[in-house]
């Protein structure tokens, strides 16, 4: 078995091959970036051009605890946007309540990722959907296990990756780092989606300016994306109150955002 050190090599080798399915992985350049959000907008949109559209999450963390064991909020709210019938547990086949990374929590609580239990629940969704969204864990380097982290399933599951980046200062160095890891790894990335873009209507660079710092990175933020890291921006998804992964909500313009991106065409 790998090594941590032996991580950054990125090779899969030592695991089994899981089917190939059609669909994407959503993964996020930070933790709390909104990829949730944007993986249950994309199933949602992905239902209109397929018959059956599943969800699956391999590791979840800061899980609530019930009379039937840990319940993730992010399978939840997955489940519900794709209209998914199937157990939570499947969605997300690894469970934590610490809300840090699933090896430290497999650490914490003394109880071992179960690496089988998340490819035996995906390699079940062969022959069971048209399409398949997949979300990641943190970012691509988000160790799952010690020396098997969001991207090593990834590179797995050889689906196409949607890239979901904050909108703010500081996005450039963590969307471009994130790019270089996927490509490093072999993955192909379908492009990047903006979360959380607060300015309403296009400006001009002047009058981005003339509104200050923060809306002036704000605005060249995609562009700067586009062309140093040569990767298509799908989508500028607005800042908007309605959006709630708890109460199983996706805002009107957030979902108009997604819905423009030809999503069957990335995962076919």
């Amino acid at each position: 078995m790998n090594t941590s050190r032996d991580s950054f090599s990125f090779d899969v080798s030592a695991w089994p091959a899981l089917p190939r399915l059609r669909g994407l992985f959503v993964v996020g350049t930070d933790t709390d970036v909104g990829k949730t959000l944007i993986a249950g907008a994309i199933a949602r949109t992905m239902r209109k051009d397929f018959a059956s559209v599943e969800v699956f999450k391999p590791a979840a963390t800061g899980c609530r605890k019930t009379p039937a064991g840990l319940v993730s909020e992010d399978a939840e709210f997955l489940a519900w946007a794709a209209e998914s019938k199937r157990p939570l547990a499947d969605i997300a086949p690894v469970r934590y309540a610490p809300a840090v990374a699933p090896n430290v929590a497999a650490q914490r609580t003394h109880t071992p990722v179960d690496l089988n239990a998340i490819f035996d629940a995906y390699g079940r969704l062969a022959g069971q959907a048209d399409a398949v969204v997949v979300e990641g864990v943190g970012g691509l380097l988000c160790p799952i296990t010690d020396d098997f982290w969001v991207i090593h399933f990834a590179k797995m599951t050889q689906l196409p990756v949607v890239i979901v980046a904050r909108a703010g200062l500081g996005t450039i160095n963590h969307t471009l780092l994130t790019l270089h890891a996927a490509r490093a790894a072999g993955l192909h990335v379908a492009g990047v989606i903006v979360n959380r873009y607060e300015i309403e209507t296009p400006l001009s660079d002047a009058h981005a300016a003339a509104k200050g710092d923060a809306v002036l990175a704000m605005h060249t933020n995609p562009q700067q994306i586009n062309q140093r890291g040569n990767v298509k921006i799908l989508a500028l998804v607005p800042n908007e109150a309605e959006n709630s992964v708890a109460d199983a909500r996706i805002g009107s313009n957030t979902q108009y955002a997604i819905d423009a991106v030809d999503w069957k065409a990335i995962a076919d």
